[in-house]
């Protein structure tokens, strides 16, 4: 007789496990394997391989912004996710983390769930209503544009060695549609008032766990030293549509230490799927000296075939929610794909994300509505920014660094 999985009432198929050959999956009945093992391993053993999904939805007017994170550890056996809402200064989040290996091929983490409803045009992102915050949503992306790469991020150790970073990344822009919830009151989401910008990236990453005790320390993003010199960072996607109607998107990702630029990735996509390559990204932005935050300014993209665009940044009200509180660089001591055993759902209030200790806590790192225009072409996009220490030439003081 054949055994049966009774919480599905079906007979079990897969036989035992191999020593060496990983677990077969349902994902194994398909003919797409990359290497020479099932689904259940990836190419490395290094526990920092991640597989994260990320989005972020605005409302044209920056009186409304929701995240949601999702990221698989697979050889640190947890999924964990997170979502938010912003509204002006208040921000809400919730934070998920489960074992991974009792359902690796499903999506969701307690009250989150992300659903590919068709591949690289419409995903679902929702968060149930839950006891730990009141705020919940479902939204559906629609692609308004192709999905497009951005340049491979691989970086070294500073002792030469291990690469503490291998990771492809594509993002996408969109149009979201659903609503949101917020203390018992719902918000419609009309998408003709919103915008959406999605990624999606895998590899071998950055500030994955808690930092290791019994290993060198460095000052890459994340890790143990981060913050005691001067950075920036700077990533954001952005679309603009001519009076015509014609649409075409930008997306820049530019980190410098102590005046260096050591990883610049810029492009002017276009909906045929072109990519024009930027030879080099020129921010020219103002930033809040006490805050830290982004007051607007331009970008400057001289082109690798020649030429050079500039867009006009300008801000867009005051929401946008901050990243640390779903664990980027850290929070309270947390960090992403941590073990937190079979299930875990937490989250917190922020009353006033500009308040000097709260924004100290939750960090710079946010999700900021912008409004750009070129020439008569006009859209909307994100800027990500994190800008530590002086900066003297445009009014940053060393005492109000913060990261």
């Amino acid at each position: 007789m054949r055994k049966v999985d009774e919480a599905h009432n079906r007979p079990i198929l897969a036989g035992g496990q191999m020593e060496d050959i990983g677990r077969l999956l349902p994902m194994d009945e398909m003919l797409t394997h990359q290497i020479v093992d099932t689904f259940s391993a990836v190419q490395t053993a290094d526990h920092s391989w991640t597989e994260k999904i990320w989005s972020a939805i605005i409302r044209k007017d920056g009186g409304l912004g929701i995240d949601f994170g999702l990221g698989r550890y697979h050889n640190r056996g947890v999924l964990d996710g997170w979502a938010a809402v912003s509204r002006g200064r208040e921000q809400w989040t919730v934070r998920a983390s489960r074992e991974l290996r009792d359902d690796p091929t499903v999506t969701s983490v307690g009250p989150l769930t992300y659903e590919v409803i068709d591949p690289l045009y419409k995903v679902r992102y929702a968060l149930a209503e839950n006891a730990v915050q009141p705020i919940s949503y479902d939204v559906t992306f629609t692609a308004a544009m192709p999905a497009f790469f951005e340049d491979r991020h691989r970086q070294r150790e500073k002792d030469g060695f291990r690469i503490g970073s291998d990771v492809i990344r594509y993002h996408q822009i969109g149009v979201p549609s659903g609503w949101v919830k917020i203390d018992g009151e719902r918000i419609e989401i009309v998408p003709e008032e919103w915008a959406e910008f999605r990624d999606h990236s895998w590899g071998t990453r950055l500030d994955v766990g808690a930092h290791n005790a019994d290993i060198r320390p460095t000052s890459d993003f994340g890790d143990a030293k981060f913050g005691q010199d001067e950075f920036v960072l700077i990533w954001s996607p952005f679309m603009l549509t001519t009076p015509s109607g014609e649409s075409y998107a930008y997306h820049f990702y530019y980190m410098s230490k102590l005046g260096r630029v050591f990883y610049s990735s810029g492009y002017r996509n276009l909906p045929d799927g072109t990519q024009e390559k930027v030879a080099r990204v020129r921010p020219e932005l103002r930033f809040d000296d006490k805050t830290r935050r982004l007051r607007g300014g331009r970008v400057h993209f001289d082109m690798l075939q020649g030429g050079t665009h500039t867009v006009e940044i300008e801000v867009a009200g005051e929401s946008g929610v901050h990243l640390g509180p779903g664990l980027y660089l850290g929070f309270d001591g947390k960090k992403h794909g941590s073990w937190k055993g079979a299930l875990e759902v937490e989250g917190e209030k922020f009353a006033d994300t500009l308040d000097i200790p709260t924004l100290k806590r939750i960090r710079q790192l946010r999700d900021c509505p912008i409004r750009v225009r070129e020439g008569d072409a006009t859209g909307y996009g994100i800027m990500e920014t994190i800008i530590h220490g002086a900066h003297p030439e445009i009014g940053l003081t060393a005492a109000n660094s913060l990261i």
